[in-house]
């Protein structure tokens, strides 16, 4: 102990005194603040009942690439002419589609499909409507390359976000690489799997035991949606309302758009499309992958009269012979979907 004390013998009782306040001052500083670079992971806000998304392990969720993929998604730099961004398409007033039948790409062009919602599409297993890309990763390439959206080729957008004065530094930052197809491709889709909705009037009263949020129409109306009266359910289910099958439901008897078709080139696959969620379905009209229903009330009139007899129409689609009353209580039941707090 006292070869300890040894170098201290001497500073005497004054010195002890300097040296405790010393002492005293730098071990109670706090500690410099540690600079957040936006790099760590984070993990997802899920809305309730909903299980957590799987993730690509190359592209784990960090602000900065959640803040890369925002910005690229509303910048028309993707497109030939610097006119059309994601979200030209995809409008985050009406519930990440446009209103529209066909979406209108560069130079005024009309689009052939009707823009489905990108909300909760981290639980999408493939994307489009004929699911003919098998990720969120690899979707931003087809409406960049398609000359009816923005009309131009992947490997220019990548010089000209190289080029860019903000996007290089941006992209180091997130990926620790320039911008390449790889590093644009996934932060769009990384920023896409942050846009969830599960908070409606249905979650709360499915998921908060709130039993005033439905009225008796909309609680008839949901009992019609999970019975076989209505027999929505066999398709339309669980926390996403869908089961991201591949369904005719007898739209047409004649297809101008062969549908999942295209993909598999199978004849029994023509005339079927991806079951969409129904979620803010209130809010997403036209409806249909050509968007030519204009409101609810005529979807569940073409439901109701079982279709058109085409050779691949589900066996689920059959007339359901609801009244008028009940049909007003399944439209009334498809609005409390609505997330108003999105």
């Amino acid at each position: 102990m006292s070869s300890i004390l040894t170098p201290f013998a001497s500073i005497g009782a004054k010195g002890w005194v300097v040296l405790s306040i010393f002492i005293f001052i730098f071990s109670c500083k706090k500690d410099p603040a540690i600079e957040d670079t936006g790099n760590d992971v984070i993990t997802l806000q899920i809305p309730k009942g909903f299980p957590y998304p799987v993730i690509p392990s190359d592209n784990q969720p960090t602000q900065n690439r959640i803040d890369l993929g925002k910005k690229i998604f509303f910048d028309p730099i993707l497109s030939r002419d610097s006119t059309i961004s994601c979200g030209s398409c995809h409008h985050t007033d009406k519930k990440f589609t446009d209103g529209l039948q066909f979406s209108i790409g560069i130079d005024g062009n009309q689009t052939t499909r009707n823009a489905m919602s990108i909300l909760n599409t981290a639980y999408q297993p493939y994307i489009f409507w004929d699911g003919g890309v098998p990720n969120l990763e690899q979707q931003v390439l087809a409406p960049i390359e398609n000359p009816l959206e923005m009309d131009f080729d992947i490997n220019q957008v990548v010089a000209r976000l190289n080029n860019h004065p903000e996007y290089p530094k941006l992209f180091q930052k997130a990926y620790n690489q320039p911008p390449s197809v790889y590093t644009l491709s996934r932060a769009i889709a990384c920023y896409e799997r942050t846009l969830f909705t599960g908070k409606s009037r249905y979650d709360d009263y499915l998921y908060d035991n709130n039993t005033l949020a439905l009225n008796a129409s909309e609680i008839n109306g949901m009992n019609i949606f999970f019975g076989e009266n209505g027999e929505c359910f066999h398709c339309h289910n669980e926390y996403n309302f869908t089961d991201y099958s591949f369904k005719n439901n007898g739209l047409y008897l004649f297809y101008a758009d062969s549908g999942r078709a295209r993909i598999t080139t199978l004849q029994s696959d023509v005339g079927k499309f991806k079951v969409p969620s129904l979620r803010n379905i209130e809010l997403t009209a036209p409806y249909m992958h050509d968007g030519s229903l204009a409101t609810l009330e005529d979807v569940i009139e073409h439901y109701n009269s079982g279709g058109q007899p085409h050779p691949n129409k589900s066996g689920l689609i059959q007339p359901l012979n609801l009244t008028p009353q009940e049909k007003q209580d399944l439209v009334n039941f498809l609005k409390t979907l609505t997330d108003k707090n999105f």
